[in-house]
């Protein structure tokens, strides 16, 4: 354990540095769901019906854009072999690289979810149901992400065939957020879709670094 939060630190502190890697998907955030009000109009009734969806869109959007780095620079430079020959699993190190991607860029996308909530007219209700699902859905998002990313290690064009992989997969984690934001908003509990995602998540955290070192292993073989 304590080397894979010396590799959490390591990978946080590297991306923190690589100033890119930070601002690239908050900014695509921001000016994505900006841009919504622009094509559609301002009125309220309109933005407050759609913000759920938008915002989560392009909050999955924008945590597939650093994904094709989670591994690749590791690849490339020889890391990811000594990972694999380091006593610590291979699996632990792929949930502390997981961990890192998520708090430069999902815990981000939270902090800043609210303000363009308020943009778009989110009713005043729903903000709880909102960040609560972006702090469930975001690691999950994450965690198949690093599976997408594992299997397309090494392949050319690798990031287009990696948006193919994912994206599928990360329809149930879209339909059960914004089904739990929408819910709040006409008056109905949210609880089962948020546990729907926690469960998820829990899935995620168990099988995805599994599935993600199996492929790892087999493209350093």
């Amino acid at each position: 354990m304590k080397t894979a939060l010396r590799l959490f630190r390591h990978d946080l502190g590297l991306q923190l540095r690589q100033g890119s890697d930070l601002v690239a998907p908050i900014a695509f955030f921001v000016l994505a769901t900006i841009f919504v009000p622009l094509a559609v109009g301002p009125e309220p009734n309109l933005l407050a019906k759609l913000a759920p969806g938008i915002i989560w869109v392009t909050a999955l959007l924008a945590t597939l854009l650093a994904l094709d780095r989670l591994f690749q620079r590791d690849f490339e430079d020889g890391s990811l072999d000594l990972l694999a020959l380091s006593p610590m699993p291979l699996e632990l190190a792929v949930l502390a690289k997981v961990t890192a991607h998520w708090a430069t860029t999902g815990l981000p996308l939270i902090i800043v979810a609210p303000l363009l909530g308020l943009m778009m007219r989110l009713d005043a209700g729903s903000y709880a149901a909102l960040e609560i699902s972006l702090l469930l859905g975001t690691p999950t998002l994450s965690l198949i992400g690093a599976v997408g990313a594992a299997v397309t290690l090494g392949a050319r064009r690798g990031g287009a065939l990696l948006a193919i992989l994912v994206l599928p997969l990360y329809v149930p984690v879209l339909i059960f957020a914004t089904s739990a934001v929408g819910a709040v908003a006409e008056g109905l509990p949210a609880r089962p879709h948020l546990l729907l995602l926690a469960s998820m998540l829990v899935l995620g955290i168990v099988l995805a670094p599994v599935v993600a070192a199996a492929a790892i292993r087999s493209a350093l073989e």
